[in-house]
């Protein structure tokens, strides 16, 4: 008999590569919050990280590992596919096309410095999830939570911003921007914590799951362990 996908995994999956998607089209907008630049990802971004600790803490590091990739390859084809829009030709009477490319026509250098920061970020984010639930036997979720979104976070916003303006920004913005992402992000995940618990309570109930990541390979490339 083979395995079922689960409904709410699917769900989880695709909510996940969905945020991905938005915040990197948010992301060619920098915006004012109080004093402090950021681009405008921000506004959605943590959500992917609410969602990646809620698949590490049910189903384990191994599906979160999947679904990081699948995410990987969502973004891939969403750049493929604006980029090929943007230089096919355009309608006589189509006005826009400055515009388009504006919004959406992210530089090679920002689409490297996103995927790399969203890689490296959302990997790191799920070992600190996976490795603090096995140390603390599954108790303490709020810690593990809040721990995690610091470092992945963190090495988030320091890569993609570091990538994507230095030599653009002086280097007092470039820093105040990684500080405030970290901050902003951090902010989020606690001010939402409550509503995350009662959604990997209901979770669990539904789906008979909380897996312990015990015997298992952290290796981000070991895909057949799934």
């Amino acid at each position: 008999m083979k395995n079922k996908v689960s409904v709410l995994f699917l769900l989880a999956g695709v909510l996940f590569a969905a945020c991905l998607l938005i915040s990197n089209i948010l992301a060619s907008k920098i915006i004012l919050i109080g004093p402090w630049s950021a681009p405008a990802g921000v506004l959605i971004f943590p959500l992917a990280y609410i969602i990646n600790d809620v698949i590490v803490e049910v189903w384990g590091y191994t599906k979160a590992r999947l679904i990081i990739w699948s995410g990987f390859g969502v973004n891939l084809l969403a750049v493929f596919f604006l980029m090929l829009a943007i230089y096919m030709p355009a309608a006589p009477f189509y006005n826009a096309q400055e515009a388009f490319q504006t919004v959406l026509g992210s530089s090679v250098r920002i689409v490297f410095a996103s995927l790399t920061a969203y890689v490296v970020g959302s990997f790191l984010n799920a070992y600190v999830m996976s490795k603090f639930k096995l140390m603390t036997k599954g108790k303490g979720f709020s810690l593990r939570a809040i721990a995690s979104t610091m470092v992945g976070e963190g090495a988030d916003s320091m890569i993609f911003i570091t990538i994507a303006f230095v030599g653009i920004f002086p280097l007092s913005v470039i820093l105040g921007m990684i500080l405030v992402q970290a901050l902003l992000k951090t902010a989020y995940e606690i001010m939402i914590l409550p509503l995350t618990i009662l959604v990997v309570r209901k979770v669990k109930a539904f789906e008979g799951e909380d897996t312990f990541d015990e015997n298992i390979s952290y290796n981000p490339f070991h895909l057949k362990q799934v």
